[in-house]
This record gives structure tokens, sequence and C-alpha cells, in this order.
């Protein structure tokens, strides 16, 4: 059989029996040496020692090392002093703790760099927050879930650190990429807040005073402080985004033990667990899906991928678009670093081929991979949020639907402007 079936097929098919991506990804990497081990061309010993070189890259340290950062940062009550600052600087606009559930999102995805630990973090202090105020579940639901989509986007962002590794495309670009995005959606589900607060009631806060702010402003200070150093050791090159992850992982302690002072060594320990573990599920299926990967232009699939995009003879539009279509059905089925993993030693060679900026590309395949969080059946924020507010997973899903659209205007405006990806990149690395 023709490699390029097993490998089109042979994943899907086997991810279809319910088998883990790892197990799915190496069996089928499997069912390809075996398929070429007649011509000898592809030693079959050679994938023990693709795992293991895979694994011994240095930007691959920064992710065991963001997952450690918010998983500190998450125990202690750093995110709490966020929200309650969010909420003084636009609780009192119209919409109240709808934006500030928003902005205390965006900051925490300056943080964490997965959705998932936003809507954890943050997640349940936040609905607390919001059905204590008489604000309607629903709308609480749904916006919740919709803002952690910022998690991956904003830096510092695990999946862009994995794409970046994958495409040899600088990570602290793709980071600065992520910004506008960000701030875009952001401000899209700060509007959709406004019209809403149209039809049901949503109570505000009054107007700060001085000392309210100046008080709730020194309590949230040294959490703010965060991503602040993150982003800025990155961007003046002080440190490079593997270090600004022990970087975050030390000022985290620091927090814990220092200035909050509610991190004990019972909870460093739970902390280190859960890390590790997480941890080892993302490396091995890196390790694996680098194997693939390699296999991929081995066998110079991309090049015959390119070529079947080049005969369709798409304007660039159509074929951003028809992307932007298929992300948005592979992020109902697998989450985004599963996604990327797989997808991007098909795709990136492909497309730069055909001249698409393998920049532009990575951020908005991430961005549209990311809304995947908040879409059945595999959304990952919905099965969080099922918990944290006590609804069924359906009526989570119909909460969250609404807000799905903030999000698509997002990655739609990304395809039309693209340079609202590149413009801070240029402009900050020349």
């Amino acid at each position: 059989m023709d490699p390029i079936y097993i490998f089109v097929f042979g994943l899907f098919v086997l991810m279809g029996l319910g088998l883990p991506v790892f197990v799915a990804l190496g069996l089928t990497c499997m069912l390809v040496l075996i398929a070429t081990s007649t011509s000898g061309s592809i030693p079959v010993e050679l994938l023990s020692l693709k795992l293991m070189s895979t694994l011994s890259g240095f930007p691959l340290l920064a992710i065991p090392l963001f997952i450690l950062a918010a998983n500190i940062l998450n125990t202690g009550s750093a995110t709490r002093r966020i929200f309650d600052f969010a909420n003084v600087l636009v609780g009192y606009m119209r919409g109240g703790l709808g934006h500030a559930n928003v902005v205390a999102s965006m900051v925490f995805a300056g943080m964490s760099g997965t959705a998932a630990a936003d809507a954890a973090g943050l997640g349940a202090l936040e609905i607390k927050a919001m059905k204590e105020r008489g604000y309607c579940l629903k709308y609480s639901t749904g916006i919740t879930a919709a803002s952690s989509v910022i998690g991956p986007i904003i830096p510092p962002s695990v999946a862009m650190l994995v794409y970046g590794w994958l495409a040899d495309v600088s990570v602290s670009q793709l980071f600065i990429g992520g910004v506008l995005p960000g701030l875009l959606m952001a401000l899209l589900l700060m509007g959709m807040t406004v019209a809403w607060s149209y039809r049901t009631e949503m109570p505000r806060r009054a107007f700060p005073s001085w000392q309210e702010f100046c008080n709730s402003f020194k309590e949230a200070f040294f959490p703010l402080l965060t991503p602040a150093i993150i982003a800025g050791g990155i961007w003046t090159g002080i440190f490079s985004p593997t270090e600004a992850g022990a970087v975050a992982c030390v000022y985290g302690l620091f927090l814990g033990f220092c200035v909050c002072r509610d991190l004990s060594f019972r909870d460093l320990y739970e902390v280190l667990r859960k890390s590790a573990e997480f941890s080892a599920v993302i490396l091995l299926i890196i390790a694996v899906s680098g194997f693939y990967g390699w296999l991929l232009l081995r066998l110079q699939i991309p090049q015959q991928l390119a070529g079947y995009l080049v005969g369709l003879e798409l304007p660039g539009m159509a074929l951003i678009l028809l992307m932007m279509l298929f992300f948005l059905l592979v992020g109902c089925f697998m989450s985004v670093i599963e996604s990327v993993l797989i997808l991007t030693p098909i795709l990136a060679p492909a497309l730069l081929t055909l001249g698409v900026d393998p920049l532009f590309f990575g951020v908005f395949m991430i961005v549209t991979l990311s809304a995947g969080v908040i879409t059945p059946p595999f959304g990952t924020v919905l099965f969080v949020m099922v918990p944290i507010t006590g609804m069924s997973f359906q009526q989570v899903v119909k909460a969250v639907l609404p807000f799905f659209i903030p999000i698509l205007v997002t990655i739609l405006l990304m395809a039309i402007f693209p340079g609202i990806v590149t413009a801070l990149p240029g402009l900050i690395f020349g």
C-alpha cells in the first residue's frame, strides 16, 4: 500500500477507534515503516532513535516549565487578586463583571499559556462572583468559557512553542504575533457583553474611589508583574522563551511563599505532581509526532500536497478561508496542541512552497484551532465548565454557542488583514 494512504487514513481510523493520540501516531509510523521496509529505504530501528532525539531540543524545555508556572499561580491567591483588580478597573462599565471576566482572562493568559488552565484557574472564581451578584448563569458560563480561548493566543503560549519548534519559526515573533489577535478577541467579547447587557440585567459596581483603586492595585501589583516580566524579558532579549518559563516558575514561587504567603510545601508537592503528569503526556505525544513529521518529509508528502494545492489554482484568500474551515472542523475533535503536532509537519512546508508567511500561518492556525476548546464534542473547556457551573454538558454548549460569534469574527479579520498578526513582530524585530 502507498505510504500516503497510510498517513492519510491510518491515523484517523486509529483515532476513530478511540486510541490515544500518541498510540495512533506511533502505530501509523510503524505501518509506514513496515510498508517501506521491503525497499530498505527507512530502517525500523530509526523509530527509537528519533523518539529520543526529538526531545533533546532546548526549546521544548519551555513546555513543562510554563505548565509548572501556571499550576503554581493557580494554587495561590494570585488569580483572585487579578480578578478583583479587573473588577475595580472595568466593573463599573455597562456589562460589569462580564468585562472584568475578559480583562482577567487577558492578564491570566500572559501567565498560563493554555485555555484549560485559564478556565480551571479563573473559571470557578468568576462564576461564583457572578452568581453572587445575580448574573444570569447562562451568560456567566458563556463569557467565562469564551474568554478562556484567549489563553493560547496571548503570550506565553504552549501551542506556539510547539509550532515554532516544528516549523522552525522564531517563538519570540510568534508570541508577539499573538498579542494583537488576543486583544482584538477580547475587545469583541467585551462589545458583545455590552450588547448582551441590553437584554438582561447585569449589575455594575459603583465607580471606584481613588482609595479603592490604589488598594486593589497594591494587592494585585506583584501578580500583575508576571506577564510583564515574561513578555518584557522576551521582547528585550534578556532571556529566551525557554528561559522565560524558568523565570515564571521562580517568580510564581516568590509570589506564593513571600508575597501572597498562601503556598505551602504540601501544595508545592501536589503542583509538581500534576505538572509532571501533564508534561509527560504532552512530551510523549511530541516525541512520537516528531518521528511522524520526519517520515512525512522523508517521503515528500508535504511537497506532493503543495503540488495538489497549486493545481487547484485557488487565490490566496480562498486558500486561507479553506484552511480556516478545515481548522475549525479539526478543532472540534482534537486539542490545540495535538492538532498543531499533527498538522504542522504536513501543512507548513506545503504552504511555505506556496508563499504563505509561516509566522502568519502559525498564529492563524493556533487562533482558529483554539476555537475548538469551546465546541462539541471534545471541547476541553466545555468539560471544565460542567463541574464549575453544575450545568449539564448540553446546557454548557448552548450557553457558550452565542459567544462563538466574536471569536469567528476575529478569525475572519485575521484572514482578511494578515497585518493583525505580522505588524507588531515586524515593528519590533524589523
